[in-house]
């Protein structure tokens, strides 16, 4: 801002000169005072000028709604709703979005910095404030073949980028806690240029919490219970309550909220699908919860948006302040949160559910024929067990942790699985994708519930390789190479047929596509799983075998390189001990 735009902000603060907009009749929800109040709001520029009683060359009637900051998503993975950047926004303003705080390591799991590079070039395009954090993890741990390996050395670019808050969430806690050499270089790397340091730690305590925590971690989005919850609060974390697509741990966290905490206490989405998206809404979803949990709507209110923009550094927003983004939603109460009006920067951005501005999407050649396997076949699939006691991965509905179970298996005479369709256990396969390795792991999978066909995808958590689960081998093997000539994406088969399939070219991770579009076919996808397949109405099936392969989730999941015990962070053999 230069002298003339400062003075000319001023002036109009002070009512020398009129607003470009006035929003009257506005019922303001003041979330530095706590209270509610009636005036107007001055807009100038982008900016909010004031609060009062102003004059303005355009006048918008609130008719009585109440004014709230744009919401906040504290934490998010766009890719996670296999839509792109400039789409993410067109879906998530008119609920009354104005600023996610974006984590793009899916797609530099799959391209690197060339993946994180077109995210910045296609969040130009959207009127949401898309504020990304540098991946931290990629691959997420050393024990899987992701498409890229970001170390210390390569995040120093990314980092002094003014476009880069911090770094994004550290999903190797153990490589914090046992301070592992690579792992504080990328710690460093933040500090030098003063970047924040997004957390993820599930299941820790005690010493191990300290020891993570002592690293300058800013917040954690993975507490599941009230208990984390406290820990993570004493040990000076920002909590960022989630209820995304997949993982619903807001209302279980909402008794730990007091007057006295709440201002450390966040709302985020992490991963939330379009059809969420569709019946639920978004950040507003969040506060209808909260106040129906007793949360009082003001406190609500911080939590999605002044608690966010202060823990991230985000001056310039967060709340109906003088100087501050004219970042505002109008909603018609603090029941419901119902967004009549979106307004970002000072311009209506939506309109009653309607985004206004047109799409222009970014160019997503960079991010193009992103499925690379060599020497895929059938023989891949096989197993040669010693024994028929074997570890099994548990399905948990609700969330994706996962349990480490064991069973007893039929095996024929080479020692590779049977399927017995009256027990609840497949085989599930990981093929990399993006080096040509050849990596093919295969595990048993309980709790899925698929009786028929396979289900083959090329979202597979972190590293996003190929991961597929079926009841026969050539079921899975069919899905996986019409999977490979579809460059990506989401494909179901039975009997050697597909039934249904998602192409997403975007990194093989997003559509190029509408959020209807991909919500259509999402919805296309979840009914031939469950009608055509059997796979249980317990589990979402898409989003459930995609988080099959995240190896910092416990506690048992399968990467290209092999069956993976969370809790010990080492491989074990398939062959349980008898």
């Amino acid at each position: 801002m230069n002298h003339e735009e400062l003075k000319h902000l001023i002036d109009v603060a002070a009512g020398r000169e009129p607003a470009d907009l006035v929003i009257k009749n506005c019922r303001i929800v003041d979330v530095g005072s706590g209270e509610i109040r009636e005036g107007d709001i001055a807009i100038t520029k982008g900016l909010i000028a004031g609060t009062g009683d102003y004059q303005g060359r355009e006048v918008l009637d609130a008719e009585g709604l109440y004014a709230i900051p744009g919401m906040i998503d504290a934490h998010i993975h766009i890719e996670s709703a296999f839509v792109t950047p400039e789409e993410i926004s067109r879906l998530l303003v008119p609920f009354g979005t104005t600023t996610i705080i974006a984590d793009p390591h899916e797609i530099a799991n799959v391209a690197g910095l060339t993946g994180i590079s077109y995210m910045l070039d296609a969040a130009e395009k959207a009127a949401l404030h898309i504020e990304y954090v540098v991946p931290s993890c990629v691959p997420a741990t050393p024990f899987e073949n992701a498409g890229a390996i970001l170390e210390a050395e390569d995040l120093e670019g990314p980092l002094a980028d003014d476009r880069i808050l911090g770094l994004g969430e550290f999903m190797n806690f153990p490589g914090i806690i046992h301070a592992d050499p690579k792992v504080l270089g990328k710690l460093v790397a933040a500090k030098k240029v003063n970047k924040l340091i997004d957390g993820h730690s599930p299941g820790i305590s005690g010493k191990e919490l300290n020891a993570y925590a002592s690293a300058g971690i800013l917040a954690d989005h993975e507490c599941s219970t009230a208990e984390e919850m406290q820990d993570r609060l004493a040990n000076g974390m920002y909590i960022l309550m989630r209820q995304g697509s997949a993982c619903h741990n807001l209302e279980a966290l909402l008794p730990v909220v007091t007057e006295r905490n709440a201002r450390r206490c966040l709302l985020c989405s992490d991963d939330r699908q379009p059809k969420t998206i569709f019946e639920e809404g978004h950040l507003d979803d969040h506060l209808r919860k909260c106040v129906r949990h007793g949360i009082h709507p003001v406190t609500a209110v911080q939590m999605a948006s002044l608690n966010a923009a202060e823990a991230f550094g985000l001056k310039d927003r967060g709340a109906i302040f003088p100087g501050l983004r004219a970042d505002i939603a109008l909603v018609d109460n603090l029941e419901e949160f119902r967004a009549r009006h979106v307004f970002i920067d000072g311009l209506e951005v939506a309109r009653e559910g309607r985004y206004l501005p047109a799409v222009e999407r970014a160019d997503i050649s960079p991010v193009r024929s992103s499925v690379h396997v060599k020497d895929f076949s059938i023989d891949k699939l096989r197993l040669k067990l010693s024994k028929n006691k074997v570890h099994v991965i548990d399905i948990l509905p609700g969330g994706v942790v996962t349990g480490k179970g064991t069973a007893e298996v039929e095996l024929d005479e080479t020692g590779d699985f049977i399927h017995n369709p009256d027990r609840d256990i497949v085989k599930i396969a990981v093929i990399e994708r993006h080096k040509n390795t050849g990596n093919a792991a295969v595990g048993l999978l309980r709790g899925y519930g698929i009786k028929e066909g396979a289900v083959a995808l090329s979202i597979a958590h972190d590293s996003h390789n190929i991961i597929v689960s079926g009841t026969t081998d050539a079921d899975m093997a069919f899905a996986v190479e019409e999977l490979i000539k579809q460059e990506g994406g989401v494909i179901l088969v039975k009997d050697g047929r597909v039934l249904s399939r998602l192409p997403l070219p975007v990194g093989g991770i997003m559509s190029d596509q509408s959020g209807e579009w991909v919500n259509d076919k999402l919805t296309e996808l979840h009914e031939t799983a469950l009608g055509e397949l059997g796979v249980s109405p317990e589990v979402e099936p898409i989003m459930t075998l995609c988080f099959m392969s995240l190896p910092v989730i416990p506690a048992l999941k399968l990467t290209d390189l092999g069956l993976f015990d969370v809790t010990v962070f080492d491989f074990i053999p398939l062959e349980a001990d008898q």
